[in-house]
């Protein structure tokens, strides 16, 4: 940490942005290139970099998977969305809980125990599929542990960037991540479907455990990444304490807010298998429409090297958030397949920017101690929002029109975005390069 300090000072003696990539060379294909220096220059980042993203892949496999067994053993919709219920509380209360424990105890030590209980889920569901009759009920108590024990574990992972990558690589690893993120959530569902076709649910559930080998062994490798001296000890006292460093910093409450306007006001994932039936082709439609975002935010992450150079981050949220809005507009007046995936793909793209810029503000802006309740205040408000948001948009759809749902949604999110840049100047002021100086 001694090391990291003298980085921070030298590169603030410098004029260097905390966060913020220093100029690259190789002209404008330099800048725009994703930014692989992280991986380069930080053997734990690089090692658990290839763990996670062979985990991510095989875990949405196996995302698929479940609700696939849970039909073709209840031939009911009905109990298909009661499953994915049961995600809610522990997306909701575990992030602010393993938030308090990442900032008192070793972040590794906890990473561990949550792949090894995740691990565990994968293990019992292939146990039940093994059997005669595969027992509904546990698929509903897998997905609620299985959420429970990834929601616990996932502050750890959120807040020990700074512990194993330089200051000036924050944006570049938060890319990383996100391309391996986005790349799981495109290619995961497709090999889905051939996996199950081809090794069935046991065999693909084995697969999910094997992966495990991968990303345990890149946790086991990482340094100690034990609390910071100044850490709280894990209470409700500390959880509240981190609301309240949130509420104090109006950087980041302003990303918060602004995230939320944008995925309450502007999810319509919920209206995509209606808009699949306008547009005809069935499941395979809704299916691209689905995937188009996600596909959209890998290309982005492709091209994301020049998001490490942008100094004004809360200003790049706040266009980001609007972008995310206009796409949405653009989707709704749509009356071509083309252009709508189009659209879709423009908004994924503008959320991965929003997204990367905002992970680096919180981790910039707020102390060690505190990482932890913050990214998971950060990560229920990401679960969250979006939930709320498709609410929305099918209530409003019912009540008027898909296109007038969508479009007022993106008008909406374009506005409340004005309104908290205007409300929360701050977050139009923040500059890294001042910070760091």
């Amino acid at each position: 940490m001694a090391d990291e300090r003298r980085d921070d000072e030298l590169l603030a003696a410098e004029g260097e942005p905390v966060g913020a990539a220093p100029p690259r060379a190789g002209g404008v294909l330099g800048r725009v290139a994703l930014d692989l220096t992280p991986l380069r220059e930080s053997p734990p980042f690089r090692r658990l970099f290839f763990g996670q993203a062979i985990s991510f892949v095989a875990g949405e496999v196996t995302w698929v998977a479940v609700p696939y067994q849970l039909y073709q053993l209840t031939h009911s919709t009905l109990d298909v969305g009661l499953l994915y219920l049961t995600t809610l509380v522990p997306l909701l209360v575990m992030p602010i809980v393993g938030g308090a424990l990442a900032d008192a105890f070793d972040r590794r030590r906890l990473l561990l125990v949550s792949e090894v209980g995740f691990a565990l889920v994968s293990v019992a569901l292939a146990v039940n599929a093994s059997l005669g009759q595969p027992r509904v009920w546990a698929l509903y108590l897998l997905d609620f542990v299985g959420t429970a024990v990834f929601s616990l574990g996932t502050p750890s992972m959120r807040s020990l960037l700074p512990r194993i990558v330089k200051q000036e690589q924050l944006v570049a690893a938060n890319a990383l991540e996100s391309l391996y993120s986005n790349f799981a959530a495109v290619a995961g569902p497709a090999a889905g479907g051939l996996i199950i076709a081809g090794v069935g649910l046991t065999g693909t559930y084995l697969i999910d455990v094997a992966s495990f080998t991968a990303s345990l062994a890149s946790i086991w490798l990482l340094p100690s990444l034990p609390a910071a001296p100044e850490a709280d000890r894990a209470s409700f006292r500390s959880i509240v304490e981190g609301f309240r460093f949130v509420r104090r910093q109006p950087v980041v409450l302003g990303i918060f807010l602004v995230d939320t306007n944008a995925m309450i006001f502007g999810m319509p994932m919920a209206l995509f298998p209606a808009i699949g039936a306008h547009f005809g082709g069935g499941s395979k439609t809704v299916g691209f429409l689905f995937a188009a975002p996600y596909a959209g935010a890998l290309i982005a992450s492709i091209f994301s090297g020049w998001v490490g150079h942008v100094r004004r981050q809360g200003l790049g949220v706040v266009i980001a958030a609007a972008a995310w809005g206009a796409a949405l507009v653009g989707f709704g007046y749509a009356t071509a397949l083309w252009f709508a995936l189009a659209m879709l793909a423009l908004a994924g793209a503008a959320d991965f920017i929003s997204a990367v810029l905002r992970s680096t503000i919180v981790l910039t802006a707020t102390p060690d101690a505190l990482r932890g309740r913050v990214t998971g205040i950060e990560f229920t408000q990401v679960a969250a929002a979006p939930t709320l948001g498709n609410v929305e948009a099918g209530v409003l759809a019912s009540l008027t029109s898909l296109r007038f749902s969508i479009v007022s949604g993106g008008i909406a999110c374009i506005a409340g975005c004005g309104l908290l840049a205007l409300a929360i100047p701050a977050l139009l002021r923040y500059d890294v390069k001042a910070t760091a100086t």
